[in-house]
């Protein structure tokens, strides 16, 4: 009962912050600071110093800013028109016909984006005029969309992976390896989706593609080869064993350039727009984790990850009845918090009870970005909701009800990785080994 006290209060002071509009990396660096000061005799300033040094200076930590800046060049690039010019000739052709540009498309920016939002943007900006125009139902382009651009938390390289592997000192490069063929998978079945839908909606009668000849089809699929060499080179050689995670994000960003001054949309402008984006999203995201660390070391003081992990424990709960337990706990704060706040803010908690549980690490890091990925589309704070109003102008109950059977799927996708977790664990077991980054 002594633990309920300093629980109250780390949630009092938190909520307490986080309702008044304090930035989510200083309402944990307060929480943290009050915690210190109440159940500690520690200085809170040096300790405050001595973990947001430690926390900042991580080497693995680098890949963070690089591959947010690789996504914020291509941002900037011709890519979107050209994705489309590539995929619409072959996507044309299968059951559900050019909807399916909007999961391909997300799924190929996603390999070469950290950022759901900036996939969303990205692809969104082609897509939906084009969509639009050849009389598509708008609430499945919405739906599909949405759904399909939170593959950018998951297919590398993903920031949230990033996040999870410094938090838990983790293999960035192998967490990014994992993630490719569970992120494929989660795309297959968006796709399965748009097929059925195709199928079964009575609303469902897009204005037919002119016929084209294969060789058109080939010559239109010339736009995608560049972007397809950037992901190879990024993922090939994390996989091959050639670069650790930060390497393969500095070959990114340079690939990412010379895309970019190669279809002539590298100017002095979008170069300093590009930097200053990443500069931004860097930022925010290196004090979150600043904050989440200090707060990891104010709670670990009062032992409360120690004690709720026992309280778990002496619970009894399967292996599947933790995981469903985290599941719901996943899906009800990733309705208040971004997908990134709520995996540094609960992993100090979580961590402990899934290594005693005998739950892979690697694999849990897939789990919690499939359940974190549900945040981005779920109200009243997802993400891609308000990305999403910014570019229809629908309202948000509209676009939320339109990408509520993606967030099904995605929990669909959930109890596919617990029936087969070789689709996260095979891939990183079978890969040549490197150093770790």
């Amino acid at each position: 009962m002594e633990q309920l006290l300093p629980i109250g209060i780390f949630l009092f002071v938190l909520f307490l912050l986080l309702g008044t509009g304090v930035w989510v990396g200083l309402a944990l660096l307060g929480v943290a600071f009050v915690g210190m000061e109440l159940f500690t005799t520690r200085p809170a300033g040096d300790a405050m110093m001595t973990v947001i040094w430690r926390s900042a200076s991580s080497w693995t930590l680098t890949a963070l800013p690089l591959f947010i800046w690789m996504g914020e060049i291509l941002f900037r690039t011709r890519l979107s028109e050209d994705m489309f010019k590539g995929l619409s000739p072959w996507m044309a052709k299968l059951p559900g016909g050019l909807l399916h540009t909007n999961i391909v498309g997300c799924t190929v920016f996603a390999a070469v984006s950290g950022s759901s939002a900036a996939t969303l943007t990205t692809v969104g900006k082609m897509s939906i005029p084009e969509l639009r125009k050849r009389n598509y139902p708008e609430k499945h382009i919405i739906g599909t969309l949405a759904g399909a651009a939170t593959l950018g938390l998951m297919i590398p390289p993903s920031l949230t992976l990033i996040v999870y592997g410094v938090t838990i000192n983790e293999s960035i490069t192998k967490l990014f390896i994992a993630g490719v063929v569970p992120g494929l998978v989660l795309a297959a079945m968006f796709m399965l989706y748009v097929v059925a839908v195709s199928r079964l909606s009575p609303d469902y009668r897009p204005d037919p593609e002119p016929p084209m000849r294969l060789a058109e089809r080939v010559a239109n699929s010339r736009f995608l080869i560049p972007v397809l060499l950037l992901i190879m080179a990024v993922i090939g050689s994390m996989y091959l064993g050639f670069a650790t995670a930060t390497e393969a994000a500095a070959i990114g960003v340079v690939g990412a350039l010379v895309l970019a001054a190669a279809q002539g949309s590298l100017t002095w402008s979008t170069f300093t727009e590009s930097l200053l984006g990443a500069t931004r999203t860097s930022a925010m995201i290196a004090l979150i984790l600043a904050g989440a660390a200090f707060l990891s070391l104010s709670m670990g003081f009062t032992g409360l990850p120690r004690h709720l992990a026992e309280w778990i424990g002496s619970m009894q709960l399967s292996r599947f009845e933790l995981l469903m337990v985290l599941l719901v706990f996943y899906i009800v704060i990733g309705c208040f918090l971004d997908g990134i706040s709520s995996v540094v803010l609960t992993i100090a908690v979580v961590e402990p009870m899934v290594r005693a549980a005998g739950i892979d690490i690697i694999w849990f890091g897939i789990f919690i970005v499939v359940v974190v990925e549900m945040a981005q589309i779920t109200p009243p704070i997802g993400f891609n909701l308000f990305v999403l109003q910014g570019m229809t102008r629908h309202e948000m109950n509209y676009i939320a009800k339109a990408a509520f059977p993606m967030f099904l799927i995605m929990v669909a996708m959930v109890f596919v990785l617990i029936a087969f977790p070789q689709l996260a664990t095979w891939l990183p077991d079978n890969m040549r080994p490197a150093a770790a980054g």
